[in-house]
């Protein structure tokens, strides 16, 4: 069986993928950022920014499809479930780093973070996990297609939002990171602009993260 087969018989094989490409980052990250705390703080910040590309593209694949029809909208509409769930790994992830970091660097992690942090970052990750595993066909069955539906929308569009906030407080310190919010709003332009738009290839709403 050669290579384009194997992947075509193997659902997972663009999350395998793309895990694999999140554990290298990290470690070439951790082999050449000097200072341990350092490096940490360096993987919260790239595991964010790998999370946040996964996440928009799942955010905006049906739109997308809908508007041009491409190759690649095609190709990313297939796999939206397996970006989706290559999102939620990628901030799991995120999390333990952020956790690695609490834990070399506690003074300055406690200067960087509020109780807002933990309170609204707990629901971000519960509202992740929960969509983790109903995105898989079991647990997805066993809750049933409507609250399957209501929490995967509500899911979504929270998390564009802690998104939007998260990145966009940082803007006044760190102005590049406008680049990240003006990414959210032009995928939520693409997903509203799609959902009026002649369908140029087939895009059931489907799974939303998965």
């Amino acid at each position: 069986m050669n290579g384009q087969s194997a992947a075509q018989g193997n659902r997972w094989f663009v999350t395998q993928v793309i895990f694999v490409a999140l554990v290298a980052m990290i470690g070439i990250v951790m082999l050449y950022v000097p200072g341990r705390a350092e490096a940490i703080r360096s993987v919260v910040h790239a595991t964010a920014r790998a999370s946040l590309v996964l996440f928009l593209l799942t955010f905006c694949a049906s739109g997308l499809a809908r508007l041009t029809g491409a190759g690649f909208a095609r190709w990313l509409l297939r796999n939206r479930r397996q970006i989706g769930v290559s999102f939620a790994l990628s901030h799991l992830l995120h999390g333990a780093a952020v956790i690695a970091f609490a834990r070399q660097d506690p003074v300055l992690f406690d200067a960087l973070t509020s109780p807002a942090s933990f309170i609204f970052g707990g629901a971000a990750y519960g509202v992740i996990i929960a969509m983790l595993v109903t995105s898989f066909d079991g647990p997805a069955r066993a809750i049933g297609p409507q609250a399957w539906q209501r929490l995967h929308t509500f899911g979504i569009w929270f998390l564009w939002l802690m998104f939007v906030i998260n990145f966009g407080k940082r803007v006044p310190a760190h102005p590049s990171y406008i680049i990240a919010v003006l990414l959210a709003f032009a995928a939520l332009a693409v997903r509203l602009i799609g959902r009026g738009g002649t369908p140029r290839a087939a895009c059931p709403d489907g799974l939303h993260i998965g």
